[in-house]
């Protein structure tokens, strides 16, 4: 009877640890949502939408708003931190040096739509994200073309992506090396605007989306995702795991990629 008992018990041990190891997840994000500026109504669906990515392909999902995350011990346990829709300045000087140190250890960054309307005055960041917002139009939809079909999550988007959001434009590169993913089609819509004396139009070469290594990390960016529709879209979820996923496993298997 000792001998089934104990028998009983190791099965249920062995259970145990395979169930333990199939749930564990392949990386941890933390997710922040931080404004202080412009509030977008899409923040939510955007959370949402990146924790059903999570539950779908398995990492973690720690969604904050309270810049005192940013420190050594905790961001030590994250592989990745994703910026979605934050404005203007929510970081301090300390906590911005914990963010430069994290990226510096090798890990990623992902910046989702206004990620590029925050910290203008922290030189460092400009340079992680690439491209910092200059203005935009009204709302209109256009289309957008794919400049790199090799980067993961690109292999649903059509040639001709007819999309509809709010159309950022960019200020100069802040650095070299940018790689870009998507572009907007600037025939299909009307680029011009006027802010008072900020004014808008064609840029020429108008890059929605890029990526590129950075201090010895690596960084995402997409300026899609204004809208609260966008987030339910499968096609654009599927792109942002693959922006997520690339920076996320930089240090890992998958950095040659």
């Amino acid at each position: 009877m000792k001998f089934q008992f104990s028998r009983f018990l190791l099965v249920m041990a062995m259970l145990f640890v395979v169930g333990t190891v199939s749930e564990a997840q392949q990386f941890q994000a933390l997710l922040f949502t931080k404004t202080n500026g412009f509030h977008h109504v899409s923040i939510n669906e955007g959370v949402d939408a990146i924790r059903e990515l999570g539950n779908r392909h398995a990492f973690n999902v720690d969604w904050q708003e309270d810049p005192s995350v940013f420190n050594d011990n905790r961001l030590k346990k994250v592989d990745v931190i994703i910026f979605l829709n934050t404005t203007g300045d929510i970081l301090n000087d300390e906590q911005q040096a914990a963010v430069e140190r994290f990226i510096q250890s090798g890990k990623g960054f992902v910046g989702i739509h206004s990620a590029a309307d925050t910290e203008y005055d922290w030189p460092w960041y400009t340079q992680l994200v690439g491209r910092m917002f200059h203005i935009h139009p009204q709302i209109q939809t256009a289309v957008i073309h794919v400049e790199d079909k090799l980067f993961p999550g690109t292999e649903q988007i059509p040639a001709n992506w007819l999309w509809t959001d709010e159309w950022y434009q960019y200020d100069e590169e802040k650095t070299d090396g940018l790689k870009y993913i998507l572009s907007l089609d600037e025939t299909t819509y009307d680029p011009n605007v006027q802010w008072g004396e900020k004014k808008g139009g064609p840029m020429g070469f108008h890059p929605m989306a890029w990526y590129h290594d950075f201090d010895g990390g690596r960084a995402f960016y997409t300026g899609l995702g204004h809208m609260p529709e966008c987030y339910s879209d499968p096609v654009f979820r599927n792109f942002l795991y693959g922006g997520i996923y690339w920076a996320a496993t930089g240090k890992g298997m998958h950095k040659k990629m």
